[in-house]
């Protein structure tokens, strides 16, 4: 038993039975022990999981030149305290590497100020080891509310799907899942739910249940979109991750749920070994992202697989352009492929970008591709 296991049981024994959602938040955010919190964690080929940047340098480009396109939208303001990208949970830093490499060059660069918002002094700490070369562009807060008001971007990669979740499961009515003690052993009870805000969701999304389905609830997607848009006077929010449409999300083909840990590459779904040492995650309910966001005012401008909105930037054509006169053109198609075809974070990761300001602006990568009438 580690020192993270033996304070949430510990917890459990003063408190009585926690949330799932409470278990989970101690699990990846608990300070110094935590997943996400702790010294010890590592993303790519040496940790548990790969993202999107860790397979190719051009998914960041294409972020990059998506920004870019929106700078315009916003009339290419001059000045760098202007136009902002504020990325949360931005990992060890590849995909602002990536996305700066890109806009070194362009003249949009010397009008961005790149801020990475950050709680972990040992992620910090790593992206600044990578992106030494870039210091005097980007800035680092703990918090979005450091960050003041901006107009520009704010910036998301497999971010929501880390956020805490309730569980629930269906029986004669709905209960919650809750953690509780055997001995020295965590274990599941099922309770009466905890908030009333679970049963508005159901309500809120048309979703029933049929006796015995388990799945999840994620609340914060709410308060995390509340929270942009008190940051952002004007502009974007770009946000990549796995999910579905609700309609999809809570099909009865989905009636276990999406809930899922990753251990050093290999999936499992029992969130209660290796506590504080995997990732513990939940597919995205875009459905949810959408409507959260236009009741307070942001304009969903499009929904499509990650890659479809790559293509749409050119991904194809950047890798040719880079690499189709070297040894290597075949190695980098292979690895572009793991981002862009079905099967594969190409499918799917999603897309989804949301707007606060005037008019309605089309953007480039949804293009090919816009499925934002399926939230």
């Amino acid at each position: 038993m580690n020192t993270l296991e033996q304070k949430i049981i510990e917890k459990i024994r003063k408190e009585g039975p926690i949330t799932f959602e409470t278990f989970m938040e101690m699990a990846l955010y608990e300070p110094w022990l935590g997943y996400y919190a702790s010294d010890k964690t590592e993303i790519g080929r040496v940790g548990d999981f790969y993202t999107s940047p860790h397979l190719h340098p051009a998914f960041g480009a294409m972020i990059g030149k998506q920004i870019e396109e929106m700078w315009e939208v916003m009339g290419n303001p001059p000045e760098a305290d202007d136009f902002h990208v504020i990325e949360i949970g931005a990992g060890a830093g590849y995909m602002c590497k990536d996305i700066l490499d890109y806009l070194t060059k362009r003249d949009f660069f010397n009008s961005l100020t790149y801020v990475i918002v950050e709680h972990s002094p040992f992620m910090q700490h790593k992206q600044e080891k990578l992106l030494e070369g870039f210091l005097h562009r980007v800035k680092w807060c703990s918090s979005l509310k450091e960050v003041g008001s901006i107009r520009g971007c704010i910036l998301s990669n497999e971010l929501l799907d880390a956020f805490p979740v309730h569980l629930v499961e269906m029986e004669d009515e709905l209960r919650e899942i809750y953690v509780s003690v055997d001995k020295d052993t965590l274990v599941e009870t099922k309770g009466n739910l905890n908030t009333d805000a679970i049963a508005d969701y159901l309500n809120e999304f048309s979703i029933e249940l049929k006796k015995g389905y388990r799945t999840e609830i994620n609340l914060r997607i709410k308060d995390w979109l509340r929270s942009v848009d008190e940051v952002l006077s004007e502009g974007f929010i770009l946000a990549i991750d796995y999910g579905y449409p609700a309609q999809d999300y809570y099909s009865d083909d989905r009636n276990r749920g999406t809930l899922f840990c990753y251990y050093k590459h290999q999936m499992n779904e029992d969130p209660y070994k290796n506590i504080g040492e995997q990732d513990i995650t939940s597919h995205v309910n875009f459905s949810s992202v959408k409507k959260w966001g236009e009741d307070i005012g942001l304009k969903t401008l499009g929904f499509c697989q990650q890659g479809a909105f790559l293509i749409a930037l050119g991904i194809v054509e950047m890798v040719k352009e880079r690499y189709g006169n070297t040894p290597d053109y075949l190695f980098e198609v292979a690895k572009i492929k793991g981002l862009i075809l079905p099967g594969t974070m190409g499918e799917t990761h999603k897309v989804i970008v949301q707007y606060k300001g005037r008019g309605s602006p089309e953007l480039r990568g949804f293009s090919i591709r816009n499925q934002v009438d399926r939230l």
